[in-house]
């Protein structure tokens, strides 16, 4: 393609991208934070269902690193009315967690006592 062309395609593109997650955004199936994009399709999975559906649609499970993150992951469970898994996991040392990757947290703004592993993080 000439570089116009391309140039319209990439805009085509653009278009497309943004009204779809203009409409997702009013189902309130996706949120954005710090440049990132948050989905959720809103039905009850385990952890392992959870982190597979995310590797499935290129993404992976939520690890907050801010409080706008943080605040992205809780405006899911307000509208469903549930936990939400996070993608963390108590380290050998009881009481610290990392990232599922192993990496250590930067954003531990969590509620007394938490993580605890009961969703009240």
């Amino acid at each position: 393609l000439a570089d116009n062309e391309m140039e319209d395609v990439i805009l085509q593109l653009d278009h497309r991208i943004s009204r779809l997650e203009g409409a997702l955004r009013l189902e309130e199936k996706i949120t954005a934070s710090g440049g990132k994009i948050f989905a959720t399709s809103g039905k009850k999975a385990d952890f392992y269902t959870a982190v597979q559906k995310c590797e499935q649609a290129g993404g992976a499970i939520a690890t907050p690193r801010t409080e706008g993150e943080n605040a992205a992951v809780l405006c899911f469970v307000k509208r469903y009315n549930t936990y939400a898994y996070l993608g963390i996991k108590e380290s050998l040392i009881p009481g610290k967690f990392r990232s599922l990757g192993g990496a250590e947290l930067n954003y531990t703004h969590w509620h007394v006592r938490e993580p605890s592993g009961r969703g009240e993080e």
